[in-house]
C-alpha cells in the first residue's frame, strides 16, 4: 500500500459546524447506508472538496473510510497531494494490470484511505461497468466502515449512475445560483432511475453576505469573520 500526504484546507467555523451537520445526518441514514456516492450537475461546483473534507470528518470519529476517485475523466484530486503523485489509481485496476494493493493509499490523515483514478483511459464507462469494479467496491464494503465515491458530473456523463448501481446513497452537490432549478430536477431523476436512493442535497458555494445576516444578532461580532467565506454545504 503506497502512503500519501494531503493537503487539506482550514475550514472556518460555520463552514466546518454545517459539514459536521451533514456528516451526522448521513450517519442518522442508518447502518445500511455505508457506500455514499457524490455527484454534481457540472464540474467546478465543489464535489471533490466535499468529497475529502466529508472523508475525513468521518475519519475524525474513529471510522476506516476510503474515498474511491471514479472521475478517470478529469479528476482534480492530484492537487490535493502533497509531494509526488501516485503514479497508479482506478483504472489500473479495472483494467487488470494491477492488484488491489497496488492501487490502495494509505494518507496522512488517521483512518482514511484513498484510491485514486489513475491515467485517463479510452473507455472508462466500460471500466466502471466491469466486475472488477464490482469487486473493488465489494472489497471496501468488507474492510471499511465507509465508503465515500466521487463520481463525474452526472450532467455531462453516464458514470455516476453507472456506479450508483454499486452504491447505498447518493448526495447531490448543487452550486447555488448557477444551476437551474430544471437541471437540478433532471440530475435528481437520472440519479433515481438507477434505484438508489438520494439521501440529500448539499447546497454549496452560498454567499454569506446575503444569508448570514443573521448570525450576527446572537453570535457578535466574533464571527462576523465567517460571513465573508463564500463556500459552505448545507444538507436538505
Amino acid at each position: 500500500m503506497q502512503k500519501v500526504a494531503l493537503k487539506l484546507d482550514e475550514l472556518p467555523y460555520e463552514l466546518n459546524e454545517e459539514l459536521k451537520l451533514l456528516r451526522t445526518n448521513i450517519l442518522f441514514c442508518g447502518t445500511d447506508k455505508r457506500v455514499i456516492l457524490l455527484t454534481s450537475a457540472f464540474s467546478g461546483e465543489g464535489k471533490s472538496t466535499l468529497a475529502l473534507n466529508l472523508s475525513q470528518a468521518v475519519a475524525e470519529l474513529g471510522k476506516r473510510v476510503i474515498l474511491v476517485d471514479t472521475d478517470m475523466r478529469k479528476s482534480v484530486m492530484k492537487h490535493r497531494v502533497v509531494g509526488t503523485f501516485p503514479k497508479t489509481g482506478l483504472s489500473y485496476y479495472l483494467s487488470g494490470q494491477l492488484e488491489m494493493d497496488d492501487v490502495l493509499c494509505e494518507t496522512s490523515v488517521p483512518n482514511f484511505d484513498m484510491v485514486f483514478a489513475g491515467a485517463i483511459p479510452p473507455n472508462p464507462t466500460e471500466l466502471l461497468s466491469s466486475p472488477n469494479m464490482n469487486k473493488l467496491m465489494d472489497f471496501c464494503k468488507a474492510n471499511y466502515d465507509y465508503v465515500i465515491v466521487d463520481s463525474p458530473p452526472v450532467g455531462l456523463v453516464i458514470d455516476a449512475a453507472v456506479v450508483a448501481t454499486m452504491c447505498d446513497g447518493i448526495l447531490v452537490l448543487i452550486e447555488a445560483n448557477e444551476v437551474k432549478y430544471r437541471l437540478a430536477q433532471e440530475v435528481v431523476g437520472k440519479m433515481r432511475a438507477t434505484g438508489c436512493p438520494i439521501l440529500g442535497v448539499a447546497l454549496n458555494k452560498v454567499d454569506y453576505r446575503r444569508t448570514g445576516k443573521n448570525y450576527g444578532k446572537y453570535y457578535g461580532r466574533k464571527y462576523k469573520r465567517y460571513y465573508k467565506y463564500k463556500y459552505r454545504y448545507k444538507y436538505y
